[in-house]
């Protein structure tokens, strides 16, 4: 019987090894949390009394769906909140958190981004990358104000205070993962000095994009002082088994407000048809901690590999992680494009298929994806994904499960190494 299925070189097989053994004490950190997390898990299915009749789905207005508001409870508790709103409805992250934002601001009113400038699809919702008169805050009359990074990449509190001083800021907003950066994720300890910090000298709300860093640490932002929290269905919570949608969560009053921008005012979380959806979105959170400890192996091979390769990974192999991403900088175009195809080859879907650079909406430069998922677009599933500027790096996120993903990983290397892109 054939046991290299896939060619692997001898050489590399054997630098697998080694990046493997180095693993050893961050995957018993890993599975540590996962197990912490999944108990926490069943324990809200079972406190919330979860049954097969939550499962069903409902039509119409939806009205008394009685899994749609199961989900709700069993979210809430999961996140530490006192309400929450998941729905299938949330067309992606960026819509997800849109929803929160209008619902959160008022005309006149300021936010305050305290982690830099943040990701590239959310840019227009706030109106700072050139969509005027399509409907972002900054047409609705809501200033945009942020903090740069510290040298370090870490949020510059000193600077966040000074602007809390002077200015009446209504929102801070908390971008937990690093997008299209290589500055660090943020732990839920440091989104609890900001919140303090922000708590102490003001009564603005404390928003978290929570994307990427669901069940990565054994609390969520919520329990360290932040207010409302947001992020994907095909991300973490959703397992990768959610087929879409997101969640909004936190203080009921705030949940509350966001609801009436999802819906309509007065009418909130209170009908959506959930159209057969529930099961997945249970299953899904049920399953999320789990799929979330393999993700972080695959991410901390993958880090292990490729520093053996002589490329910088952020985070190393042995560092905390407070997000499922693992960026890799291939330091030239050829590499980046390369590590994609390899990666698309160990995809179980559409693993034939040959990723190439384009012009993606919501993005300033082309975009290479590697992406052979069950659910389009899913996060949580292997994937990588790259703008074509320097420092030509990749950020690698997901993995069912992490022997089928570290094979992935290992034909990102062969690809750049049949190219002669590396040497082993």
């Amino acid at each position: 019987m054939k046991d290299n299925f896939f060619n692997i070189d001898n050489k590399l097989s054997e630098l697998s090894e080694k990046a493997l053994s180095r693993c050893t004490e961050a995957f018993s950190r890993i599975e540590k949390i996962t197990e912490h997390n999944q108990q926490k898990v069943l324990y809200a299915f079972s406190e919330n009394r979860v049954c097969e009749a939550d499962l069903l789905g409902t039509t119409g207005y939806g009205y008394g769906d009685r899994g749609r508001e199961t989900l709700d409870k069993v979210a809430s508790m999961c996140f530490g909140a006192e309400d929450a709103i998941v729905r299938h409805s949330f067309a992606s992250g960026t819509h997800t958190l849109t929803v929160a934002l209008f619902g959160l601001l008022r005309p006149g009113e300021k936010m305050l981004c305290v982690t830099g400038t943040p990701y590239d699809t959310i840019r227009p919702v706030i109106g700072i990358k050139g969509v005027d008169g399509r409907g972002s805050l900054k047409d609705f009359g809501i200033t945009y104000l942020q903090t740069e990074l510290d040298e370090n990449g870490r949020v510059d509190l000193e600077a966040v205070e000074k602007v809390l001083k002077a200015e009446k800021i209504k929102l801070v907003y908390i971008q937990r993962s690093r997008g299209y950066t290589l500055r660090p994720s943020l732990s839920v300890e440091e989104i609890g000095a900001i919140a303090a910090l922000t708590k102490r000298l003001s009564d603005a709300v404390v928003m978290v994009d929570n994307c990427y860093g669901e069940f990565v640490q054994t609390k969520e932002p919520l329990d360290f002082g932040a207010d409302i929290i947001a992020g994907s269905l095909i991300k973490n919570p959703g397992g990768g088994i959610a087929k879409c949608g997101g969640y909004i969560a936190g203080k009921k009053e705030l949940v509350e407000l966001c609801a009436y921008r999802m819906t309509a005012p007065g009418i909130g979380k209170e009908v959506g048809a959930t159209l057969g959806n529930t099961r997945e979105m249970l299953m899904g959170l049920f399953h999320a901690p789990h799929v979330v400890g393999e993700a972080l192996k695959t991410a901390v091979f993958a880090a292990s590999l490729y520093e053996l390769l002589v490329f910088d990974a952020s985070p190393s192999y042995n560092e905390d992680r407070f997000d499922i991403i693992q960026s890799v900088s291939l330091k030239n175009s050829d590499r980046l494009i390369a590590f994609c195809r390899g990666l698309q080859k160990g995809s179980p879907i559409d693993s034939f298929v040959v990723p190439e650079p384009w012009d993606m909406p919501g993005y300033d430069n082309k975009v290479i994806m590697a992406a052979g998922a069950f659910t389009s677009g899913s996060s949580i599933e292997l994937s990588a994904d790259a703008p074509l500027r320097e420092p030509y790096a990749v950020w690698l996120q997901g993995g069912l499960n992490f022997h089928s993903a570290k094979i992935g990983i290992l034909l990102s290397a062969q690809e750049m190494l049949k190219e002669g892109l590396i040497t082993v």
